[in-house]
């Protein structure tokens, strides 16, 4: 017996090598797919463009710098924002508030009146965000950021509700009541932070109190809100606040960032943890639209007027390719939650901590001080490319639209948290050179395209695709960069498409297309009707 099982056992084992001469091996499992089945002629409606409604920026007078203005220029072209938001419009940089030697007000809009000029000429708007406090009309010396903002509450309320509403004045004066009514009014910035503002609760009422009552004398049809708290905190309060004092609101505006551990390090001394949860910051803004509905006033606008993967501007993320699907990620999860999701901020060009002297130093913006597209960038580029009409679609991590010429558009990403957990910080990780791993393929499948000749462009952005941190890690990281280097990082990462095809779509078949994705890779398929 032993003799015929060494013998079965040898027959076995020639065949095996012979089967593997003969090329016929063992089948390796085959790579995952992802499949989007789509349907030209169903749609869903009209595309919420919430995500490009606002964009933040640093402060106020970093916007009168010629660099800023050119690149919130060049952003508004690319990614179409119509709004935006800063601080420190009323601090003492930008020259509104003095009093004379008897105690009584001086003010002067020519700095606000230089800033909101530009604004109309790109055709932006301002989310005007009344703070911080001028030094002449605080109470305290308290301040914030290397721009020294002062977070006092006022020393006389009645001298801060007449400027409110002298500027309001000079807004309507200068540019009209039909177009400052198209304009939002938010009052303060994170009060709910002790680094923000150095009064109570109550006392921030009482500051909105002054300040609606202010503007709404000029125009009742202004739309003032807040309380722009940070971590959605204040949101039932500042709603039973107003029902019970008659104080009129327009909309809730509160802030929510991606990662674990407190609020407000405009150093990122203490280290950032990217949160695991899948519901992380997209969640925050479902239960404060729950709240608003729950609450006396159901129909109030939720505006997140400031938001990003990171609360720091020293937090690599930012600089990192995941940002861009991490950013998409979020906004398809918020769905129709919010009016508008503000990106915190549109540029590098950010002087919280001081003016920054590196390339890449974690940075808010989607440009860096160089004006080079950092991937997130080209996140909010696509979605502007989206067409107007968005088509029905069971795939929870893209959006397909047309547009009224008959072009189809397809974004689509793949989210992969790959941070390691809470024993490494953004700081240490995301500096690193993080090649992306294999997720199979994606297949795109869309029913019913009108017959035709199409030009197909494949847009990219992932590991080493318009990914200009990588770039920057394979230069060395250095310190400055020369005009010839900016060059060589812009021209490598200058988003241009990754392959263009000529297709032909016969009449009755679907227009099919198959990529290969890996983590946090982001596509733009543009499908052009010729």
């Amino acid at each position: 017996m032993k003799k015929v099982v060494i013998f079965l056992l040898i027959l076995l084992s020639a065949i095996a090598e012979t089967l593997v001469a003969q090329g016929i091996k063992e089948k390796k499992p085959a790579a995952p797919e992802r499949i989007i089945n789509m349907d030209f002629n169903k749609t869903a409606g009209k595309l919420n463009t919430m995500f490009n409604e606002c964009v933040g920026a640093g402060r106020a007078n970093e916007g009168l710098r010629a660099d800023w203005q050119q690149q919130l220029a060049y952003v508004r072209k690319e990614c179409g924002f119509r709004y935006i938001r800063m601080h420190g419009l009323l601090t003492d940089d930008m020259a509104v508030y003095t009093e004379d030697s008897k105690g009584n007000p001086v003010y002067n809009y020519m700095y606000i009146d230089a800033l909101v000029d530009f604004l109309q000429s790109i055709g932006m708007k301002p989310f005007v965000e009344l703070g911080f406090m001028p030094s002449a009309l605080a109470s305290g010396s308290k301040t914030i950021f290397w721009w020294r903002g002062n977070v006092t509450p006022p020393k006389d309320y009645e001298k801060w509700g007449a400027l409110v509403k002298d500027l309001t004045r000079h807004f309507t004066e200068r540019y009209g009541a039909s177009e400052v009514k198209t304009w939002y009014f938010e009052v303060w910035n994170e009060p709910n932070l002790d680094g923000f503002w150095a009064g109570t609760q109550e006392d921030y009422f009482k500051l909105y109190t002054y300040s609606v009552k202010a503007i709404k004398s000029v125009n009742s049809s202004y739309r003032v809100g807040g309380p722009g708290t940070a971590g959605a905190a204040w949101e039932p309060e500042m709603i039973a606040y107003c029902q019970k004092n008659n104080v009129p609101i327009d909309f809730i505006s509160t802030h929510a960032y991606g990662v674990k551990q407190g609020y407000l390090d405009e150093f990122g001394n203490s280290g950032t943890v990217l949160d695991k949860k899948p519901m992380s910051v997209s969640g925050d803004v479902l239960q404060s639209r729950k709240e608003i509905a729950g609450s006396s006033m159901p129909d109030l606008e939720l505006h997140y007027t400031e938001w990003s993967a990171s609360y720091t501007p020293a937090d690599p993320i930012h600089d990192s390719y995941h940002e861009a699907a991490y950013v998409l990620q979020k906004l398809k999860q918020v769905g129709k939650a919010a009016n508008s999701m503000s990106y915190w901020v549109f540029t590098d060009i950010f002087e919280e901590p001081g003016p920054r002297f590196t390339p890449f130093h974690g940075g808010f913006g989607m440009l860096n001080i160089q004006g080079i597209n950092k991937p997130v960038f080209y996140a909010y580029q696509f979605m502007n490319r989206l067409g107007d009409i968005e088509l029905a679609n069971a795939d929870s991590t893209s959006w397909v639209c047309r547009d009224s010429s008959g072009n189809i558009q397809v974004l689509a990403w793949d989210f992969t948290n790959t941070h390691p957990g809470d024993s490494v910080h953004n700081q240490q990780y995301y500096i690193r050179d993080l090649p992306s791993k294999p997720k199979g393929k994606l297949k795109v499948n869309i029913a019913n395209v009108p017959a035709g000749t199409y030009a197909l462009e494949v847009y990219k952005v992932g590991y080493r695709c318009n990914d200009a941190y990588s770039t920057y890690l394979s230069m060395g990281k250095p310190a400055q960069l020369t005009r010839q280097q900016v060059a060589q990082i812009k021209s490598k990462n200058d988003g241009m498409p990754v392959s263009k095809d000529i297709i032909k779509v016969k009449e009755g078949l679907s227009f099919s297309t198959e990529l290969e994705i890996r983590e946090n890779d982001v596509y733009f398929l543009n499908i052009i009707k010729l």
